[in-house]
Order: structure tokens, then C-alpha cells, then sequence
């Protein structure tokens, strides 16, 4: 028998782990837009010393909700607050499961008093959908799915999604306003004017300094995007590519796709059979050296993230009570390793070495090859937490990875990590047969660029 729902395909393996490990999916695909529009590197540098357009449009589900119970359905979803979640505001949106872990997490933006769009990855869309249609919200919502990996025609989206940022970005966009723009409060929507069309914005700062993302509909797509890059010539403004766009998170401290924990609690049970058996909780990859054959090892608490201090308990919401049960200083928190330069060298060195042993590729920038990698850990031979999403940076000529560490681990301290597969990638499509090894690294903060850190002021993780 065919399996229909995400609980069929369950029941009909043995090996949980094993399956997500045998995934034919690779590393996640950044549609549509080209890989380098110049080269990695140049792109990177932009949106650190010049100006840098990303074209965000395809990737990232929009999930847009709108009706009487819209807050209520936000408040019961996620951890954060809405009590001072103001109209033209958006906010780090996170949802948990009924144990506490992390199902999902996106951006927020609240448009109207009863109208809100999610944008971010389809796992917290499916779970907003679903209790939707099993809570008795009076809410109307639809789903705009990401743009296709291999799309074979013209595609479309209801809305273009671009950013501008860089320490020359402010500049740009006034020019292109014809005029001062408010430099609204972090994370604070408004509107600005390109080429005589009104354009939403919220108030950004990828690399520490002023920018904003701007979005509407998808039609002017064309006319808004050519407006902002001949406007930007004065100030040698480059696009940035599918290539190098996803390792920002490395620098800014986010850690992208946890695995939703709904494979096994009872809780969930009626939440499995509702997902499809080939959907993105289905037919998802985990990869990295960590091995445990339970599949809630791998899931991912708020602090793991660094969204503790985004939980409110002013509002019942869907894990509250498990949260409630734990004490933060226990839990694991997010920190950045810097990868030993040599250890690294060593990697690419085996690649050039006939007689001795091939270890993992790291692709630059972006070396994380899974839809989730778990790279073990340990300090002075005991594991001490999860290194999580792995890139380079050009901008300070480090590998990087974000990591769930424990509490007794501190910001200077050697750590090692292992890198590569168990079993060194045998039987697994998407990965070239390799050996692990060892990789030394020191514990640095999360976000790493303390441009990024000093631009934040801990508004986007510790304010919400």
C-alpha cells in the first residue's frame, strides 16, 4: 500500500533516523535566482563594506492570514508576545510542539489589526494551516508557495520580496526615495517611493549598518528591481546570488531548518496524519557525524537557537507547559566556532593526495549538505553539544558553524568537532564517499561579525 500521510510512512519503517538519512534531498535549494551574479566573494563583501541587493522573492513560503481570531492564532502558536505587537511591526515568530522543541520559525509581519503574512520555510505554514482547519479560528489564510527548484517556465509569486544592505545602503535608498527616509526602529514597517510606486519596507541591518527589505506585488517585480540596480551604480551596488546569500546566516547567527519534533509524541498523532507522505516533514535529510537511533535527539529547544529569551508566558500557547518545566540554565545555548585554518587546509589537502585518505568536501561558502546536519562536538573527549549550519566568510576569512553548546561551555574555549558522515557517505546519492576527521575550533559569540552584533543590539533575538 501506497503511503497517503506522513503517519503511513511511519508505520511502515523501523528506522526513523535511517530514513532521514537516506534522503535522495541534498543541501537546501535556492530557486530561480542565478548562483553568482559576479563572484561569491565580491557578494559577500558588499553587504559588509559597500551595498548589496538580495532578491529574497523565491525561496521562502508567504502564509497570508486575515480574520477576527488572527491574533488569537498567532498568540496560541508561537512563544513570543503579541501584547505589544503593534500594527506595521514585525516580529521573530516561533512555534513550538507540545514538548517544548522547536517546529519552525519565520518573520512575522503584521499589516493590519486582523492581518498578518508569515514568511519563512513550509514547516511552520503547515502547522499554522492545520490548526486552522482543526482549532475553529474565524480566519481566512492561503499559501504562496516558493518559487520551483528546476522550474520549467515563467514563474510567479504574489509578491517580490527584495533587501538592500550595506553600509552605502541608506544613501541608495533615499536617492532612490527622492528624498530622506525615517530610519524607523528595528523591525518597524513603513513605506518608501521607487519610481512612483509606494513600496512596503521594514526597517533592517544584516551588516550592522541601516538597510531595509522591500516587498509588493510580484507584477512590478521588473520595474522596482531595475529602478534600485541603476540607482545603485553610483554606488557600485552588486546583486548577490543563490550562491553566496545563504551564507549569511553564518555571520548573522541563524540557524535555518530545525527538525520539527512531531514524529513520535502521541500529540501529534492526528498532526502526522494530516501532513502528506511526501511533503517537506516526509522526504527532508539529516546528515552530520552525530548518531542516535532516536529521532527526538535531534530536535532543537528555543535556547539551541538563541530564542530563549523571546518566550513569553503572558499567553497560552502550544508547548507552554513543557517550557514552563524548564530551567534556561541548563539549556544549551547558541554560539559561533571558528574552524582551525589548518584543519581546514588539511580537508582540501586530501582532495590533491592519490595514496591517503578523502575527507568531506567543504563547498564554499556554504558547507552545510543536509535539510539538517548534526556535526558531533566534544571538549576534552565528552560531547558537549551540536554544531548546526557551516559556511565561510569572505569578509573575515573564517569557516564558520553555528552550534548548540552546553552551559559550561565558554566563549575562548578549544572544542573539537567531527566532520563527515558515520559511515562515510556509502549509499548516499548525494554525498561522495569520504572519511571522517577531526576538526579543532574555539567557541566565538553568535551573531560572529561584531558589526552585526553592535547592529542588532539584541533587538531581533532578545526583544520580540
Amino acid at each position: 500500500m501506497v503511503a497517503q500521510s506522513l503517519q503511513d510512512l511511519i508505520d511502515g519503517t523501523d528506522d526513523l533516523v535511517g530514513h532521514f538519512r537516506a534522503s535522495k534531498v541534498g543541501k537546501h535549494v535556492y530557486p530561480v535566482v542565478p548562483a553568482e551574479f559576479t563572484n561569491w566573494q565580491a557578494e559577500q563583501r558588499a553587504w559588509r563594506t559597500g551595498v548589496a541587493f538580495f532578491d529574497q522573492s523565491h525561496h521562502m513560503v508567504n502564509y497570508f492570514i486575515k480574520g477576527k481570531d488572527a491574533v488569537r492564532l498567532v498568540s496560541e502558536t508561537g512563544i513570543g508576545s503579541v501584547a505589544d505587537f503593534d500594527v506595521n511591526r514585525a516580529k521573530q515568530f516561533t512555534a513550538t510542539g507540545h514538548d517544548g522543541n522547536v517546529l519552525g520559525d519565520g518573520i512575522l509581519f503584521r499589516e493590519a489589526e486582523d492581518e498578518f503574512i508569515f514568511v519563512g520555510r513550509i514547516p511552520t505554514a503547515h502547522w499554522l494551516d492545520f490548526q486552522v482547519e482543526t482549532g475553529g479560528y474565524d480566519v481566512e489564510t492561503r499559501t504562496d508557495n516558493r518559487s520551483p527548484s528546476r522550474p520549467t517556465g515563467p514563474v510567479t509569486r504574489e509578491l517580490f520580496r527584495f533587501e538592500v544592505q550595506g553600509p552605502l545602503a541608506w544613501q541608495l535608498l533615499e536617492k532612490v526615495n527622492g528624498g530622506p527616509i525615517e530610519q524607523a526602529k528595528f523591525f518597524r514597517m513603513g513605506w518608501m517611493t521607487i519610481d512612483g510606486i509606494r513600496v512596503r519596507t521594514l526597517r533592517h541591518g544584516v551588516a550592522g549598518q541601516p538597510g531595509l527589505e522591500l516587498w509588493g506585488p510580484y507584477d512590478l517585480y521588473d520595474r522596482i528591481r531595475d529602478a534600485i540596480l541603476a540607482a545603485g551604480e553610483e554606488f557600485g551596488i552588486l546583486s548577490v546570488g543563490s550562491r553566496a546569500y545563504p551564507s549569511v546566516s553564518g555571520e548573522v547567527g541563524w540557524i535555518p531548518s530545525p527538525v520539527p519534533p512531531i514524529y513520535t509524541s502521541e500529540a501529534m498523532a492526528d498532526y502526522r496524519k494530516w501532513l502528506p507522505a511526501d511533503g517537506f516533514e516526509a522526504v527532508g535529510s539529516i546528515t552530520g557525524s552525530f548518531e542516535s537511533d532516536r529521532i527526538e535527539d535531534y530536535y532543537l529547544r528555543p535556547w539551541d537557537l538563541g530564542y530563549g529569551k523571546l518566550i513569553k508566558f503572558d499567553h497560552d500557547f502550544v508547548g507552554r507547559e513543557a517550557l514552563e518545566a524548564v530551567d534556561p540554565a541548563t539549556q544549551r545555548r547558541k554560539l559561533t566556532l571558528e574552524w582551525n585554518a589548518d584543519d581546514i587546509a588539511r580537508v582540501y589537502r586530501s582532495l590533491f593526495s592519490p595514496d591517503g585518505p578523502v575527507y568531506k568536501f567543504f563547498d564554499l561558502p556554504n558547507a552545510t549538505y543536509g535539510t539538517a546536519n548534526f556535526d558531533s562536538v566534544t571538549k576534552d573527549g565528552r560531547l558537549v553539544g551540536l554544531s548546526t549550519y557551516t559556511s565561510y566568510s569572505y569578509n573575515e576569512r573564517r569557516a564558520l558553524s553555528l552550534a548548540a553548546l552546553d552551559p559550561g561551555v565558554e566563549i575562548g574555549d578549544e572544542v573539537e568537532l567531527v566532520w563527515g558522515e558515520p559511515n562515510g557517505g556509502e549509499g548516499l546519492v548525494v554525498l561522495e564517499p569520504h572519511e571522517q576527521t577531526t576538526i579543532r575550533a574555539t567557541v566565538r559569540p553568535a551573531p560572529y561579525s561584531a558589526d552585526t552584533r553592535s547592529g542588532y543590539e539584541g533587538a531581533r533575538w532578545n526583544k520580540n
